[in-house]
C-alpha cells in the first residue's frame, strides 16, 4: 500500500477510535452515504469535472476505508483494509489469466470469456444465473442486468427490436444525440393503460436499450439532466 493510502487508512482508524459519532456507525448505517457518494462519482464522470471527480473518488474511498475499519472491530469475523486489498488482488489476478498467466486474449470478447470462466469457478455455489444480481440496484439498471443474465436461459422479451445492432460505442454524447433525433412527441405515444402495462413497456424499452448497447439508467439520467437545464433556463429567462 502506498504511503498516501496508508495515511488515509490510519486517518480512518483514528477517526473510528476517537470520534464519538463514527464509533456508533455500523455497516448498515453507512449504506445511504455509500449510495450518495457513488452517485456523486457518476455525476462527476458524466459532466467531465476532473477536480470534482478526484474529490468524489476520495469520498468513495473513504466509504471503503470506513467499512473496513468497522469490519476490523467485529468480534467474530474481523478483517481490515489490508485483507480487503489482498482479496481484491487475488481475484483480479485469477480473472486476468491473459495478463498474469499463459492464457491468450486478443479481443475484448476473449477477455470476457476468461473473466466469466474465472467468475463461474469462484461462484460454484450459485444455482441460478440471477444469483448475485443486487436487489438494491436502481430498477432500470437491475432490469438491464437481469435481461443480460436471462438471455442465456430464455429469450429476452424484446418487442421493440432494433433494425440492426449499433456499432457505435455507447458514449454519453451518442446516447443523448440519438435520443434527441429519434424522440417521439409525447402526444403521439400510446400510453400504457395500467401499471402492469407500464412495467411491460419499461422492460421492453430496457431490452431495446440493451440490444443496442445503450445504458438505460444513464439515458434516463441524461434526459433528466437535460430537463433540469431546461427548467433552470426557463426560470432565469
Amino acid at each position: 500500500m502506498s504511503d498516501a493510502l496508508r495515511d488515509a487508512a490510519e486517518t480512518m482508524r483514528a477517526v473510528r477510535e476517537r470520534c464519538v459519532w463514527s464509533q456508533q456507525i455500523t455497516h448498515r448505517d453507512l449504506i445511504p452515504y455509500l449510495i450518495e457518494e457513488s452517485h456523486e462519482v457518476i455525476d462527476a464522470v458524466e459532466v467531465g469535472d476532473r477536480a470534482e471527480l478526484r474529490e468524489e473518488l476520495g469520498d468513495l474511498l473513504w466509504q471503503v476505508l470506513f467499512h473496513s475499519a468497522i469490519a476490523a472491530q467485529d468480534p467474530e469475523d474481523p478483517f481490515d483494509i489490508d485483507d480487503v486489498a489482498r482479496t481484491l488482488t487475488e481475484k483480479m489476478v485469477r480473472r486476468h489469466p491473459h495478463v498474469f498467466a499463459d492464457a491468450v486474449a486478443t479481443t475484448p470478447e476473449a477477455v470476457l470469456v476468461h473473466w466469466n470462466a474465472a467468475k463461474a469457478a469462484e461462484k460454484r455455489e450459485r444455482t441460478s444465473v440471477l444469483d448475485g444480481v443486487p436487489s438494491g440496484m436502481p430498477s432500470l439498471a437491475r432490469a438491464q442486468k437481469v435481461l443480460g443474465r436471462a438471455a442465456s436461459v430464455v429469450p429476452a422479451p424484446v418487442r421493440f427490436a432494433p433494425s440492426r445492432p449499433s456499432s457505435e460505442p455507447p458514449t454519453s454524447r451518442s446516447l443523448s444525440e440519438r435520443s434527441e433525433s429519434k424522440r417521439v412527441p409525447a402526444e403521439d405515444r400510446e400510453p400504457p393503460a395500467s401499471e402492469a402495462e407500464l412495467g411491460d413497456a419499461l422492460l421492453d424499452l430496457v431490452a431495446h436499450a440493451r440490444a443496442n448497447g445503450w445504458d438505460a439508467e444513464r439515458a434516463l439520467r441524461e434526459r433528466i439532466r437535460a430537463l433540469e437545464d431546461e427548467v433552470r433556463a426557463a426560470e432565469s429567462a
